[in-house]
């Protein structure tokens, strides 16, 4: 490895440990607003919650991945917002032996959370789960905290991402959709997710205080330590 390289790296890492204290403040914050905890409790009749589903959605799923890293997020929590630099950066560093799922938990308090959501799952019915989750992080700050519908923002970011636009609009209405993200939901809460972001390794709940908590967890459950 170069010299620029490993100051390229060192950077990449010094901002996202940055983020992962801002992550942990927001929650905090978030906690003692109330913003970002759920509102209803979950029903404990029916089967066993699961942390991942066979249709999970799957960031990256090598062959023979060793390790399942899920994250309840909610794409107009900024406390996700600010932690998606770290996912991202776990993601290139341990693609190749972890499974990185994501999982809907748009909490009430949220406005658009839930129409973000289905704008996800649609993208996702396209092929394009990925690019429709980036876009949202990435474009938080202009559409959140907004108390009107951004459906039509949403709806842009699909002609742009050059999905099939009949089929992304049936997708985004369907009962069907909604019904996918209030599964996630509800598993979420049964499972005792109350706020977002909410990680978990091999079915382990974490409570990761710095980027170094997330590596360290990883790091044990491939046996690396």
């Amino acid at each position: 490895m170069t010299g620029g390289s490993v100051s390229r790296r060192t950077r990449i890492l010094t901002t996202v440990a940055t983020v992962l204290v801002i992550v942990v403040g927001a929650i905090v914050l978030a906690a003692a607003r109330g913003d970002d905890r759920a509102a209803t409790s979950p029903d404990p009749g029916g089967e066993p919650a699961q942390v991942v589903r066979p249709d999970s959605h799957r960031l990256t799923d090598p062959a023979g991945a060793r390790v399942t890293f899920v994250e309840f997020l909610d794409f107009e929590c900024e406390a996700c917002r600010a932690a998606y630099p770290a996912v991202e950066q776990l993601r290139a560093d341990y693609g190749d032996r972890v499974s990185f799922v994501v999982r809907y938990f748009p909490v009430p308090g949220h406005f658009n959370a839930e129409r973000a959501a289905r704008a996800v799952e649609a993208a996702a019915a396209q092929g394009r789960f990925e690019q429709m989750y980036q876009r949202m992080y990435e474009t938080q700050a202009a559409w959140g905290e907004k108390r009107v519908p951004q459906d039509a923002v949403f709806r842009g970011f699909a002609v742009d991402l050059g999905l099939d636009m009949a089929a992304f609009d049936a997708a985004y209405d369907s009962p069907a959709t909604a019904a996918r993200i209030i599964a996630d939901f509800d598993e979420g809460l049964a499972l005792g997710v109350d706020g977002t972001p909410t990680f978990f390794v091999d079915g382990v709940r974490i409570n990761p205080r710095t980027y170094d908590d997330l590596v360290a967890a990883l790091d044990t459950a491939l046996g690396e330590n």
